[in-house]
């Protein structure tokens, strides 16, 4: 790193060597942003062994996808929504495999794999996203972004590609659909 720039911009140029074919580039910006990666999905999955995994898959995504990265938003922006995609895909997995290994007649000891997905301490906010991505899926990606990484608006809607007014209009709505969700249940 240079001592002018910052490390988002010098992710931003080895993001931009990496799309030209630059494979020692590619290989430098997959290690600078491993840590992060995994923190993001650590944040979400409390199974350090299913965050693990999540943080391989966005690596991965992030190194076929580059090219996808259209330079509209921070490319740690980027990184976030492919890294919080890769944790709730990642989740969903684990649910399915859950319930089905759940099954009373065929249980014979739990899984610690799927018993921490069920006891994990994020599992309402999980399945409050699953309703609201049925439901609303274009307001998923804001809120996360939002709420759970503390991203700023402009960068939201840079993003996404929507306009400023329109990621706060559906942050906004997105929140009246999840609040109920997440009450304590009596």
């Amino acid at each position: 790193m240079s001592e002018t720039s910052s490390p988002t911009d010098d992710l931003g140029v080895l993001a931009e060597r990496a799309q030209g074919g630059d494979k020692n580039a590619l290989d430098d910006l997959l290690r600078l942003v491993h840590p992060r990666v995994l923190r993001i999905c650590r944040s979400v999955l409390p199974y350090s062994a299913d965050a693990e995994d999540a943080a391989q898959e966005a690596l991965l995504n992030i190194a076929t996808k580059i090219n996808t990265y259209s330079g509209r938003s921070s490319f740690s922006t980027w990184v976030h929504s492919v890294a919080a995609n890769s944790a709730r895909s990642t989740y969903r997995k684990l649910k399915r495999s859950a319930q089905a290994a759940h099954n009373p007649e065929t249980m014979d000891r739990p899984d610690p794999r799927t018993t921490s997905v069920i006891a994990g301490t994020r599992l309402d906010l999980l399945e409050a996203l699953e309703t609201l991505e049925r439901d609303r899926p274009q307001m998923v990606t804001p809120l996360v972004l939002r709420d759970v990484y503390g991203l700023s608006y402009e960068e939201i809607a840079a993003e996404v590609g929507a306009p400023l007014g329109t990621v706060k209009s559906r942050i906004h709505d997105a929140r009246e659909v999840v609040r109920p969700l997440l009450r304590p249940k009596d």
